[in-house]
């Protein structure tokens, strides 16, 4: 497949309404779409981004909302429009999107006959059989019966992102191709995480705001940014690992929750990396993964990836913690580092407050 397609209409989420669309009168809506029997369901997705050209619907790409129509298509015999919470790039995965969709359910015997909804079950296994009859890379995770006025995009309360980034001067493996940016230096954690307490809180975030965003400010409120060493994927426990966890399980903690031990410490991982000492044939040498998270009810375009830009250029050690506050307070897109790539950005998870 080929991704030559623009993408400069993406977002990876926004929470402003544009000035092209008006919010439609729920009450008369709901009252109308009850009586002709329409149920909307939320759908939570997860999806690799690799080989879509975005969430959004394009004419002449494959995109996640064109897949996820044309399923929904074959399973209720009727064209379906889906509205997605958020916006992802070419080639930005995610754990958790969501978005809603609205179908009648007609009689096949007697057309034009009205029956009750699906269930949410049957709507979960239905559609992910028509997915999986051409790729594996899109799922349907969860569905939920909401109300017509409950909207994917607008009654989205908080979004969380997680950004994987691989630290050392190995090659990166083939398993993690297009899942993660690999980053030769190494990276520092604590300057990182320094950098952050600059970023987050409530700011103008001009200077972390890609040409084509639609948003009509550029204050937001950056609740969370945050920067964690986690053990790298995928992960196959080894000797201490699995012995440790076999003395969890028959020791004292039965009750409790079993937690796979992570390595002994990031020292370890750091001479794995750089050590030319001989681990045995046929070994890899496993990265240091670091993961940044972000979270906040609503980003500008591209916001999460210019971010990442800047921490990554922080640990690597070009960048001080005044510079990030002068590109901070400088309010303008010029003064950011490079984005950091599509492939290692995750959308993790949309909240809301559901309806009982």
């Amino acid at each position: 497949m080929t991704n030559n397609c623009k993408h400069t209409l993406e977002f990876e989420t926004d929470n402003n309404k544009p000035s092209k669309i008006s919010k439609p009168d729920n009450h008369n809506m709901t009252q109308k779409n009850s009586a002709a029997g329409i149920q909307r369901y939320l759908v939570a997705i997860e999806y690799i981004g690799t080989h879509f050209s975005g969430s959004q619907k394009q004419l002449s790409c494959r995109t996640v909302v064109g897949a996820l129509e044309q399923a929904f298509t074959k399973f209720i015999g009727q064209a379906v429009i889906v509205s997605c919470s958020s916006r992802t790039d070419a080639g930005v995965h995610a754990l958790s999107n969501v978005c809603h969709v609205d179908i009648q359910r007609t009689s096949k015997r007697r057309p034009g006959e009205v029956l009750p909804p699906h269930e949410p079950s049957v709507v979960r296994r239905a559609v992910n059989h028509f997915l999986q009859k051409n790729d594996s890379d899109l799922t349907v995770i969860d569905v939920r019966c909401v109300p017509l006025d409950f909207h994917a995009r607008f009654s989205a309360q908080e979004r969380t992102y997680f950004y994987r980034l691989l630290s050392g001067p190995e090659p990166v493996s083939a398993f993690e191709k297009d899942r993660a940016w690999h980053v030769p230096e190494e990276l520092n954690l604590s300057a990182m995480r320094e950098a952050c307490k600059v970023l987050v809180g409530r700011h103008d975030f001009s200077s972390f705001r890609a040409a084509g965003c639609q948003a009509t400010s550029p204050i937001r409120t950056l609740d969370e940014l945050s920067v964690c060493e986690v053990i790298p994927s995928l992960y196959f426990p080894n000797t201490m690992d699995r012995e440790r966890h076999n003395q969890d399980l028959n020791g004292c903690h039965s009750n409790s929750e079993t937690v796979i031990p992570p390595p002994s410490s990031s020292a370890s991982i750091d001479k794995g990396t750089t050590s030319t000492e001989d681990i045995g044939f046929g070994k890899r040498r496993q990265h240091r993964c670091l993961v940044v998270t972000a979270r906040a009810r609503s980003f500008l375009y591209h916001q999460v990836r210019l971010l990442v830009g800047v921490l990554k250029v922080v640990g690597t050690g070009n960048l001080t913690i005044p510079d990030v506050e002068r590109i901070l307070n400088a309010k303008t897109i010029t003064a950011a580092s490079p984005m950091a790539p599509a492939c290692g950005l995750y959308l993790g998870e949309v909240k809301y407050d559901l309806p009982n």
